[in-house]
């Protein structure tokens, strides 16, 4: 069943046109980097793990990085990767497990523009979006619907 995630997640997004083909994977720490390098090797690309919440390194000036509004626990969360690993030209599809509120998708795809890239979109095993817009708005494809558990 898990090796089958990776290419169900792909999937979502198997009939975007080509110049909308993901390049580069992104998926947040913890579960989100386990699907997200599923689904980057069942599309062929590579994946970059998005850190939350990490202390300020040497280098903190190579970094990109967004907080996102609050989570479903209310809290604000700070998410970020090496600037660099996110390159212009890049089309990037972000890959997680399960989506609430849409903020760490928001935050995804700020960082995304930050590093001059395309956001693609987001996919994760099941959507309990709480408002439906943002379906639209990310966009957001799921497996399934928190309604179908």
């Amino acid at each position: 069943m898990l090796r089958e995630l990776g290419p169900a997640l792909a999937g979502l997004y198997a009939e975007v046109p080509h110049a909308e083909v993901p390049t580069v994977v992104i998926g947040p720490v913890s579960r989100g980097s386990l699907v997200g390098a599923l689904t980057a090797a069942a599309l062929g690309v590579g994946f970059v793990e998005m850190r939350k919440n990490s202390a300020p390194a040497m280098d903190s000036d190579r970094w990109v990085r967004r907080t996102t509004g609050p989570d479903y626990r209310d809290r604000h969360v700070e998410f970020g990767f090496r600037r660099g690993l996110v390159r212009p030209g890049d089309r990037v599809l972000m890959v997680d497990d399960w989506a609430d509120t849409g903020m760490t998708a928001r935050a995804a795809r700020e960082l995304v523009a930050d590093c001059g890239a395309r956001w693609v979109g987001a996919a994760c095993i099941v959507d309990g979006l709480t408002d439906p817009r943002l379906r639209h708005d990310l966009p957001l494809r799921a497996l399934l619907d928190v309604r179908q558990l």
